[in-house]
C-alpha cells in the first residue's frame, strides 16, 4: 500500500534539483576546498555558487551567508555569538521559540525574559520591546511557529530593536521556502535557516549575518566560511541546498505555497468535522503547509499510530512523539492540551491522492478509538 508522508514541516524529502546537484559531489569532487589545486577549486567554486543562490533566495549578499550544519547551529551561533559580544546582557526570547533557540538562551550566561503568547501562538511586538532594557544582549524571535504554523509580528520587533541599537535574531527555519524571507527588507541582524526543511539535504543550514557584524564563531579549529565557522564545509551538503533554494524561490515558491494552502485547508476542514476536534494557531495568518488541531476525547499517540497503520504519517506534539518525553511548550505556552495535538503538515512531494489517504482515515480512526473508552 502506497503511503502518505503528511510530515513535511519535521523534514521535506530531497527534492530532485538538490539530488542532482549533490551527485557530482558525493561520486567525484572529494577535494578541500581550502586548496589551491584544481580538484580544491572545482568544490571551492561549487561552494560560492551554492552562496550566491542561497543569497539569492533569501534577499542577501552571498558574503552575508555563513553556512552551517543545520539550522539549530545557526541558531546556537546567533545566540552564542551575541552573548560573547555582551556577556553581562540580557536576553530576551519568547514562549514558543524552537528549542534551539529557548535550549542555547537557557544554558547561557546571559539572564534570560521569556515573553508570552496569546491563544493562536503569536507574541505582542510590544511585550518583547518592553523586555529590552540597555544591557540587552540580543533579541531572539521566530518569523512562524514550527508546531501550529503562526506567522509572527518579527517586522515590529526587529525595528524596534533597530532603535535601541539591539541585536535581533529571526529564526526562519520554519519559514524558510514556504513564505518569502528577504533578509535585507526584514532588516535583522542575523537570520537562521534550514535547508532539509524546503527539500535541501539534511546536514546542511545557514546563518544570515548583517554585513559589517563580527561574531565570535560557535565552532572553532579552522578558518573556514570567511573565519567564521571552523570545520571542513560539507560540500554536497551546501550544494545541495542552494540547488534546493533556488529551486523554490520567485513564482515558484508562490505556486507551491498555494497548492499547498489548498491542501492543507482541505486536511483541515476533514478534521474539524469530526466533533469536539479544534484547530490551534492562527487559520488564516500562517504558513501554508501545516495544519495543527487537538483531538477531544482521546490522546495523540494512539491517533498517530493509528494513521500510521493506515499509511498516513503525521507528527504530535505529545511527551510520547518528543524526543525529550517532553510535550511541547509552545501548545502549553498557547494554553493548550498538548497530548491530544495532531500537526499534519504537506510540502513539495504531496500529492491530492496522499491528503485523499488522511481525510479518508482520519475520522474513521478517531470514532474507533473513541468506542475503545469505557462508557
Amino acid at each position: 500500500m502506497p503511503r502518505a508522508y503528511l510530515d513535511h514541516a519535521s523534514t521535506s524529502p530531497l527534492r530532485p534539483a538538490a539530488f542532482d546537484a549533490m551527485l557530482p559531489f558525493l561520486a567525484e569532487h572529494h577535494a578541500d576546498p581550502g586548496r589551491l589545486h584544481a580538484e580544491g577549486r572545482v568544490t571551492r567554486v561549487a561552494i560560492e555558487q551554492a552562496r550566491e543562490q542561497v543569497g539569492a533566495a533569501f534577499g542577501a549578499r552571498p558574503r552575508e551567508v555563513v553556512f552551517t550544519s543545520s539550522g539549530t547551529e545557526a541558531v546556537n551561533t546567533a545566540v552564542w555569538g551575541a552573548i560573547a559580544r555582551t556577556p553581562d546582557g540580557t536576553v530576551v526570547t519568547t514562549a514558543v521559540e524552537h528549542s534551539a533557540v529557548l535550549d542555547s538562551t537557557g544554558r547561557a550566561p546571559a539572564e534570560r525574559v521569556v515573553v508570552g503568547v496569546d491563544a493562536v501562538g503569536r507574541f505582542e511586538p510590544a511585550e518583547v520591546l518592553d523586555a529590552v532594557d540597555p544591557s540587552c544582549a540580543l533579541v531572539s524571535v521566530q518569523l512562524a511557529n514550527h508546531e501550529v504554523g503562526t506567522i509572527q509580528p518579527v517586522v515590529e520587533v526587529v525595528a524596534g530593536c533597530r532603535e535601541r541599537g539591539v541585536l535581533v535574531h529571526v529564526d526562519a527555519c520554519t519559514a524558510n521556502g514556504h513564505v518569502p524571507v528577504d533578509f535585507h527588507r526584514l532588516d535583522a541582524d542575523l537570520v537562521s535557516l534550514s535547508a532539509h526543511k524546503l527539500g535541501g539535504p539534511k546536514g546542511a543550514g545557514a546563518l544570515l549575518v548583517r554585513r559589517g557584524l563580527r561574531l565570535e564563531p560557535f565552532i572553532v579549529g579552522g578558518a573556514q566560511e570567511r573565519a567564521r565557522r571552523g570545520g571542513l564545509e560539507s560540500v554536497a551538503d551546501v550544494v545541495g541546498f542552494g540547488a534546493a533554494a533556488a529551486d523554490v524561490t520567485g513564482d515558484a515558491l508562490e505556486s507551491e505555497a498555494a497548492v499547498a494552502r489548498r491542501r492543507s485547508e482541505v486536511i483541515a476542514d476533514a478534521a474539524l468535522r469530526v466533533e469536539d476536534v479544534v484547530r490551534y494557531g492562527d487559520p488564516d495568518d500562517r504558513v501554508p503547509h501545516l495544519v495543527c488541531v487537538g483531538v477531544g476525547g482521546v490522546e495523540a499517540e494512539p491517533v498517530l499510530l493509528a494513521l500510521d497503520q493506515r499509511g498516513v504519517a503525521v507528527h504530535s506534539g505529545s511527551a510520547c512523539s518528543s524526543e525529550t518525553l517532553e510535550p511541547s511548550p509552545v501548545l502549553a505556552a498557547m494554553g493548550v492540551d498538548a497530548e491530544h495535538s495532531l500537526r499534519v503538515s504537506v510540502g513539495w512531494s504531496t500529492t491530492d491522492a496522499d491528503v485523499d489517504a488522511f481525510v479518508s482515515a482520519f475520522p474513521d480512526v478517531v470514532a474507533s478509538l473513541r468506542a475503545l473508552r469505557p462508557s
